[in-house]
């Protein structure tokens, strides 16, 4: 079976064509090709599909598995597959994901996708659509105990469920512990993405991420959104605000006149190779 292996600010993913390809048990194969020692390595499993709604589909598997619902840097990089494979011509794309259309503007300079602007949609700030069990509405400061410390939870949805903090020097902060506690909460009835944020500037945020069933990655999209939505509700930013990430930066829009968040970022082929399976 043939993938192909790409990377969106370092967010990366086994991107299997099932135009060609018949994929039967990706919860399983998505486990097995991700394991980065015996077997593809990767932060997770996408399905280019048919659409019936838009001019093509996804699918994303974690690594342990688990069917997300959306993956920003990985709608990135489907738009920037279908077309420099010569799948789509237009540089308009309406992607079907299990998180809602997301549409794709693709920046092309001489047949190369440079960068992707992706609208992301409307953030959700309701807590039963998020989903979250809060009183609050929206669900802004919601006090936590994780672990031996408390802290504030700004709650998004971009189409999956995130739970952001805001923390001092984000880089020495020991994501892995509270995140993994985080991501687990009853508070969160599916789970959550968890984004610990620093704030550097009114333009600039920092942002470290724990993803659901994936562990910390180093990039998330849809996190990356929810960081800046969150920075804006806190107080903390403007509407556009550049996230930097361990593995590079997104520029993320909240733009008034709509209320979508608008995000661009980069796509990177790594490589294409042939999985033989399991041995």
């Amino acid at each position: 079976m043939r993938f192909t292996k790409m990377q969106g600010c370092g967010n990366d993913y086994i991107y299997i064509n099932c135009f060609e390809e018949d994929v039967r048990e990706p919860e399983r194969l998505a486990v097995a090709m991700s394991e980065r020692h015996f077997g593809v390595g990767a932060d997770g499993l996408v399905l280019i599909l048919p659409s019936e709604t838009g001019d093509f589909r996804m699918r994303m598997f974690n690594l342990d598995g688990s069917e997300g619902e959306m993956c920003g840097n990985a709608v990135r990089c489907i738009g920037k597959y279908v077309y420099e494979r010569g799948m789509a011509q237009s540089t308009q794309i309406a992607l079907e994901t299990a998180g809602g259309m997301k549409f794709l503007e693709l920046h092309v300079k001489d047949g190369i996708v440079e960068t992707v602007t992706v609208d992301m949609g409307v953030p959700v700030l309701e807590a039963e659509q998020i989903p979250v069990k809060s009183g609050k509405h929206p669900v802004i400061g919601e006090r936590l105990r994780i672990l031996d410390r408390d802290f504030d939870f700004t709650c998004v949805s971009m189409g999956n469920p995130h739970g952001v903090v805001f923390v001092e020097r984000v880089s020495e902060f020991p994501v892995e512990e509270y995140g993994r506690a985080a991501e687990c909460h009853p508070i969160f009835p599916k789970k959550a993405n968890i984004e610990f944020v620093e704030k550097i500037d009114p333009e600039h945020i920092r942002m470290r991420v724990w993803e659901r069933g994936s562990g910390e990655t180093l990039a998330c999209g849809t996190g990356a959104s929810a960081a800046a939505v969150a920075a804006v509700l806190n107080g903390y930013c403007g509407r556009t605000v550049d996230v930097l990430l361990k593995g590079g930066t997104l520029r993320i829009e909240w733009r008034e006149e709509d209320g979508h968040v608008y995000m661009t970022g980069p796509a990177a082929f790594s490589f294409d190779g042939v999985w033989l399976g399991e041995r």
